[in-house]
Formats: structure tokens, C-alpha cells, sequence
């Protein structure tokens, strides 16, 4: 029965690395958006991009820390 709920909640915690590889994919859109409106803003634009991808990435690798922790500590 705790092994269930084990792989249950693991399971159910990297449905965020899912997550956030839609937010990284919605932030190179807008990347790429924003620089074909305005091509001056490239590099302020590309830095926010770049900000916005480590923010994104970090909180899908703290949900895959989440899930193996689940698995193996308990």
C-alpha cells in the first residue's frame, strides 16, 4: 500500500516537468515574437527570455527532485 501511494505522488509530481516545458516552450515564442515586431530590443529582449528560462527549468527540476524524493527517501 506505501509503495502505491509512493508511485502515485511521484508520478503525480513530475506531471510539472510537463509544465514547464510548455512555459519554456511559451517563452521562446514570445522571444521570438517580440524581436520580429521590434528588432532593436533583441538583446534586453533575449536576456529577459534567457532569466525566464532558468525560472521556468529550476521549478521543473525541483519537481523532479520532489518525485525522486518520494521514491527513495522514504
Amino acid at each position: 500500500m506505501l509503495m502505491a501511494a509512493k508511485l502515485i505522488g511521484a508520478g503525480l509530481s513530475t506531471i510539472a516537468l510537463g509544465g514547464a516545458a510548455c512555459g519554456i516552450g511559451l517563452i521562446f515564442a514570445g522571444l521570438i515574437q517580440g524581436t520580429s515586431r521590434n528588432p532593436s530590443l533583441k538583446n534586453e529582449l533575449f536576456n529577459q527570455a534567457i532569466l525566464g528560462f532558468a525560472l521556468c527549468e529550476a521549478l521543473g527540476l525541483f519537481s523532479l527532485m520532489i518525485a525522486l524524493i518520494l521514491l527513495y527517501a522514504f
